[in-house]
């Protein structure tokens, strides 16, 4: 019995509206372009609003939890379709800076550190999965997207939280510009990965 290939993983997380989502559009058109077949995760956002969790600056551990667990049933749901790449939009550890920047926006202590570790326990099992992680910066210069009511310092607090969560645990991962030659770097590493991947 053959056992089927495993799809190249490529996930994104960073800060609401620095482009995470147009930026996996531009990666599965250039690997459509090259005849790479792609599936994409998305919308972890709306259906956790739809049940009702709390997002953004109020992020609970039970609503983080919901995230992760979603998003890592979602990678696997994915990678089972057969495409030969996955383009994971919001990776694990996302839902953790987000957690976490909520804490701080609201003033409130860490939860327990059993509670802490088993939340990174649970993100960290994706990591050995993903072939390519990208991180989007935070550019102030760049608006928001106006038809939500964002507020700019959490969105500040989650990019400081992205950035030192994949430092501090030495996280390989690309970081992604919201300057045209980043973008276009990214998009680049990311076609060549899968292309190889293909030619093995």
């Amino acid at each position: 019995m053959v056992t089927p290939a495993q799809p190249t993983r490529i996930g994104v997380l960073g800060t609401h509206s620095t482009g995470k989502t147009t930026l996996l559009k531009r990666i599965e058109m250039e690997l459509r372009a090259e005849g790479i077949t792609v599936t994409r995760t998305r919308r972890l956002g709306k259906r956790a609003a739809a049940a009702d969790l709390p997002k953004m600056q109020h992020h609970t551990a039970q609503s983080t939890e919901w995230i992760i667990a979603q998003g890592i049933a979602d990678e696997i749901a994915a990678a089972a379709q057969g495409a030969e790449a996955v383009l994971l939009d919001r990776a694990a550890h996302d839902a953790l800076a987000y957690f976490h920047a909520a804490l701080e926006y609201r003033g409130e202590a860490p939860p327990p550190r059993r509670e802490r570790e088993r939340l990174l326990t649970l993100a960290t099992t994706q990591l050995p999965k993903y072939d390519l992680l990208l991180a989007t910066v935070l550019d102030e210069s760049m608006p928001a997207d106006t038809s939500h009511d964002y507020d700019p310092r959490y969105r500040q607090l989650v990019d400081q939280h992205v950035h030192r969560l994949l430092d501090s645990d030495d996280i390989p991962h690309l970081r992604v510009h919201s300057d045209p030659d980043s973008q276009a770097h990214t998009i680049d590493v990311a076609s060549k990965l899968c292309l190889q991947v293909a030619l093995v």
